[in-house]
């Protein structure tokens, strides 16, 4: 396994004459005073490719040595279920309509998985094309990161897709919990299992099925989220080829305490004109919580020790403070795009394409406007999909990669936000 200490600063002793003082490894970015970083030095556990014997996967190796690589992103690919709900279907079960929805939040249609559909499912098929268009074979990869705050199994999903793709060699396959950042997150995470472990080849899939979540009686909700997954290969190169450039990445668990209990929020709402209640959505203040069952037939205690043994436990239907969540969307990723940019030694200027996590159309609007992006350089496709959680940034990018909008040595500045608090951006090249 790759160890924690993969990425070190110039001021380690041991390694002063074998770094370049110029370049910095920082908490929350690479950096250059030169401008981007080109190259990064790294101490590493991991021996690299061409020293380990056939079949035997980086995670394997124990022999330290200093690396110098760079990631680049070499493959995307999505996929989303069969079934699409539109506005108009979704005025057939609560009170509202495909004109109110779409003004409030720019969605006009979802995807929601059923039948035999899964999650595991459509984040295997993402994998897929993301492998074929990378011209990578599973067997491969050293890396599977799963970004889902919905898997199908308690204890993740990963691993089944690792399975599933038919990787013989048993790489290391895990999930990240980050909400709507988690895909952020597991493309920095990806980055320095490459720069600080010797990885080569990682598979990062965001995706999310919210509508097990969602409670279809509350219009507050059910009229955002679909289900979907997209993925990206992010793969080794020459550090002069890095193609992430800088990050910024962030969490605030204070932000949790906002979220209203469905009691609370329906009182307070009936004080407000519905076109507050509803017209920012989505996740600042977004809240699934755990819970006891009031009642439970199935365990007692039997008098012997009160509260045990414990109730059986469930997870509430998706709650949200859809104020809160612009004002915090609107403050806080720009100054997160900026602070990446800045550590990157970039300026707006230099974004080919700004591609946010798919909440809200206006959030979306309102962001670009603050960094001063036009809207012919924004990618956006949350009026087919809805807010898809942490496969909404790779499935907007999948989509915009192969219809030839974004391109090959394109700048990108994407960002995320969401539950938790957390929210984070990374500026990449494409390919």
């Amino acid at each position: 396994m790759a160890n924690a200490s993969g990425f070190c600063s110039p001021t380690v002793p041991s390694l002063k004459k074998r770094i370049s003082p110029s370049i910095g490894v920082y908490r929350s970015g690479f950096c250059s005073s030169e401008g981007i970083s080109r190259r990064v030095s790294c101490a590493s556990t991991v021996e690299g490719p061409e020293r380990l014997g056939p079949g035997v996967s980086p995670s394997e190796s124990r022999i330290p040595r200093l690396v110098s690589k760079g990631c680049k992103l070499v493959g995307c690919g999505s996929a989303v279920p069969t079934l699409q709900v539109s506005n108009d279907d979704l005025a057939k079960i609560v009170d509202t309509s495909d004109e109110w929805i779409a003004v409030r939040t720019g969605i006009r249609n979802r995807r929601v998985i059923t039948g035999k559909d899964s999650l595991t499912t459509l984040a295997v098929e993402a994998a897929k094309n993301a492998l074929q268009m990378a011209e990578v074979d599973p067997d491969d990869l050293d890396l599977v990161l799963l970004c889902t705050s919905t898997p199908d199994d308690l204890f993740g999903s990963a691993p089944q897709i690792q399975r599933a793709l038919g990787c013989k060699r048993n790489p290391l396959a895990y999930d990240i919990t980050a909400a709507c950042s988690g895909f952020v997150l597991g493309l920095i995470s990806a980055a320095c299992y490459i720069r600080g472990g010797g990885f080569n080849n990682v598979l990062v899939i965001g995706a999310d099925a919210l509508s097990r979540h969602v409670d279809w009686t509350d219009r507050g909700t059910c009229i955002l989220f679909g289900d979907a997954a997209g993925a990206v290969v992010v793969q080794a190169c020459d550090s002069e080829d890095d193609g992430l450039f800088g990050f910024d990445l962030h969490s605030d668990g204070d932000g949790q305490r906002f979220v209203l209990s469905s009691s609370l929020e329906n009182k307070l709402c009936a004080s407000f004109s519905v076109e507050i209640e509803l017209i920012f959505t989505q996740c600042r203040h977004l809240n699934a919580s755990f819970k006891e069952n009031e009642v439970d037939h199935a365990l007692g205690s039997n008098g012997s020790v009160l509260g045990f043994p414990p109730r059986r436990s469930s997870y509430s239907c998706i709650q949200m403070n859809g104020t809160e969540v612009f004002r915090f969307a609107v403050r806080c990723v720009p100054q997160s795009i900026e602070s990446a940019l800045k550590k990157a030694g970039l300026t707006g200027s230099s974004i080919d394409w700004l591609l946010l996590h798919q909440a809200n159309q206006r959030i979306i609007d309102a962001v670009a406007t603050r960094l001063e992006v036009p809207p012919e350089r924004v990618i956006s496709n949350l009026a087919n999909y809805g807010n898809t959680s942490a496969a909404s940034i790779p499935l907007a990018l999948d989509e915009a990669v192969r219809s030839g909008k974004v391109q090959s040595g394109h700048t990108i500045a994407a960002a995320g936000f969401g539950a938790g608090l957390t929210w984070g951006s990374a500026i990449v090249r494409w390919g």
